[in-house]
């Protein structure tokens, strides 16, 4: 059974009188432990097809099972409760909080749920140490370089232990040396842990990473590509 699996998906926007189509029958299966990227230029729906993904948004039509749970006919609550529970997120921009530490911005997610404190520091450490920075656990983020920033917002990610962890252009504020870093960190997180991962890219070096690019186009995957070349596509 597929960790998820979106089929005839659409997302339209209405901005006054005008509707954009930014999502056209997309068709995604993923399982367990794999490492995909989703490329495309901007405006060619990634960052869309993420946000449904990551139950962010919903989509217009279609359906959407995650862990084989129904996401299309969820309220905000159930949506709230599925990427808590399901779901890291790292970003482009790193979205640390200045005024706390590493470990403080790891354990945020964990305040969130309740964590008690002493378990809280515990899983917070532990986290920063898979990302090799044990020894920054009482950085503020300003501190920090910035492929250390992104690690830190790694760790947040990992902290919940999430069967998925979704990377939206996780490379775009690095230099090439520190991006490419980063991604053999998310290799390892895949190969050692089992953890899926889905990162979106608009950097063909970056896509590489993954086992399986998905190729968008004018909200279409157009083609899915892996190490032996093209595999198929839906249009």
């Amino acid at each position: 059974m597929p960790l998820l699996e979106l089929q005839d998906i659409t997302k339209v926007y209405h901005l006054g009188d005008v509707e954009v189509n930014a999502l056209v029958g997309v068709n995604l299966s993923i399982e367990e432990k794999e490492y995909v990227s989703i490329m495309g230029p901007s405006g060619s729906g990634k960052s869309t097809l993420l946000n449904i993904i990551g139950c962010l948004d919903l989509p217009s039509s279609g359906t959407y099972k995650l862990n084989d749970k129904h996401v299309e006919s969820m309220n905000d609550m159930e949506l709230s409760s599925s990427r808590n529970a399901m779901i890291g997120f790292v970003f482009q921009g790193f979205h640390l909080l200045s005024n706390l530490s590493a470990l403080g911005n790891v354990e945020l997610p964990l305040i969130y749920r309740g964590i008690p404190r002493n378990q809280r520091k515990e899983l917070s450490e532990k986290a920063l140490e898979k990302v090799g920075l044990k020894d920054r656990t009482k950085h503020l983020p300003t501190q920090l370089s910035g492929g250390q920033q992104q690690r830190v917002a790694i760790a947040r990610a990992l902290v919940t232990d999430p069967k998925l962890i979704l990377a939206d252009e996780p490379t775009g504020a690095l230099d090439s040396h520190t991006g490419e870093s980063i991604m053999h960190l998310f290799q390892e997180l895949n190969n050692d842990l089992g953890v899926t991962i889905i990162q979106v890219t608009h950097d063909a070096n970056v896509s590489e990473y993954g086992k399986k690019t998905f190729h968008m186009m004018d909200g279409k995957i157009e083609k899915i590509e892996s190490n032996s070349g093209l595999i198929g596509g839906n249009r």
